[in-house]
């Protein structure tokens, strides 16, 4: 397992997209916008039951994301291990990244058939540049 530096947790604390990229059944890769967190060493994004991430990631836990810092595109970092998803605890974690890239106390699109989920990412791989140098 891969841990991520202060400097890198740090860097994810920003309110910058990442690109999260899962695995369709084919093998192909399919790339969507998220917002990020993270939690100790883990990478965390939240999604929505329905869409194509949950049912790519309970097929093949891979994933990667890449969140790149729109002001200096030389800095970047790169996280790909497995992801675990969760529906516990997942709305609170919606309320958080709403608030920290809308500066919402909660998610304006919240959607009760469409329950929100929790995906955790134990890092494998890490790749950073302009970061811990």
């Amino acid at each position: 397992m891969a841990k991520l530096t202060e400097e890198q947790r740090a860097f994810l604390a920003n309110p910058y997209v990442a690109t999260a990229t899962t695995l369709r059944d084919d093998g192909s890769p399919h790339n969507t916008i998220v917002w990020i967190d993270s939690e100790g060493d883990n990478v965390v994004f939240n999604t929505a039951e329905g869409r194509a991430k949950p049912r790519h990631l309970r097929d093949d836990p891979r994933v990667a994301i890449t969140v790149v810092d729109p002001e200096n595109t030389h800095k970047w970092l790169s996280v790909s291990g497995r992801a675990e998803l969760t529906r516990e605890g997942a709305d609170e974690h919606i309320d958080r990244l709403a608030k920290k890239y809308l500066g919402e106390d909660t998610y304006p699109w919240h959607d009760p058939s469409s329950p929100r989920l929790k995906v955790t990412i134990t890092p494998e791989h890490v790749d950073a540049v302009g970061l811990d140098e």
